[in-house]
């Protein structure tokens, strides 16, 4: 039985120019490596979280902490530091430093809380790592969880406080995730600002400060439960991106986040 632990650090790294797709000079970055094993019956452990510190000092925080990336680290001579290529520089230096019994399963880094790069094995472990790039946003809305398949008593049964006449509201957050191979000359999966631009047009607008059973074609009949709404989502967009050149990067997650209790995701199945 395979156990994973995540361990975090952090650190501060910056640019002496500025990336084209980002016009900031540095970020503080938070990394997350992921690492599996067996739990060893001595010590009831997978790997010694003291190790597994040892190696994000040694290949992570030591090298990048407090550098120009673009010139101060040598893997980055040539090479964009985008979060896409960072990620895969962390990935590369800390996939063989767990020992025989641990192996590197996953790094996750978000140069930002509303940006999160991933290489991840955990679904495919003998396989290369999938990079993905994941995409933070929220918009607030009232809805009222009513079908028009169902009665009037039905829908209140089922739905109760959720089936008020007048709806109710949620701080609504979605993740947009896309998988694939980042461009070699621009160091990016995809165009960032690309895709906020698509979110705004065909997410943001049409739903932010909305009731969406009124004011909305997608839930005018539909009703807007948050599986519905995370599936509306997968579905406008993917209509959208057909005309945008994404390269090797397709779609791969929507995630809806309706209350701090309440998270929904789709992967287009």
């Amino acid at each position: 039985m395979t156990m994973y632990l995540r361990r975090r650090a952090t650190f501060s790294a910056g640019l002496s120019c500025p990336l084209p797709a980002d016009p900031g000079r540095g970020h503080d970055y938070l990394c997350e490596l992921t690492v599996g094993g067996l739990i060893d019956p001595l010590t009831g452990m997978v790997i010694n979280i003291r190790d597994v510190d040892a190696v994000m000092k040694a290949r992570v925080t030591g090298p990048l902490g407090g550098k120009l990336l673009d010139t101060e680290v040598a893997a980055f001579q040539g090479v964009l530091p985008t979060p896409e290529n960072i990620a895969r520089f962390l990935w590369n230096e800390c996939r063989d430093k767990f020992g025989v019994h641990g192996f590197l399963a996953r790094v996750i880094l978000w140069p930002t809380p509303l940006l999160q790069v991933a290489l991840s094995s955990l679904e495919n472990p003998h396989e290369a790592p999938m990079l993905t790039v994941t995409r933070t946003y929220d918009f607030s809305a009232s809805h009222r969880l009513h079908s028009l398949n169902l009665s009037d008593a039905e829908n209140a049964e089922i739905f109760g406080k959720c089936n008020w006449e007048n709806g109710h509201g949620h701080n609504y957050e979605f993740e947009v995730t896309f998988a694939g191979e980042a461009n070699p000359q621009t160091g990016q999966l995809l165009s960032l600002d690309c895709l906020d631009k698509i979110v705004d047009e065909v997410v943001l607008k049409p739903y932010d400060h909305k009731h969406l059973n009124c004011d909305t074609v997608d839930f005018h009949t539909l009703n807007p439960t948050s599986e519905n709404l995370t599936k509306v989502i997968w579905d406008n967009l993917t209509s959208r991106l057909i005309s945008v050149p994404l390269g090797q990067a397709r779609l791969y997650r929507i995630a809806v986040r309706e209350t701090a209790r309440n998270y929904f995701e789709y992967y287009g199945e």
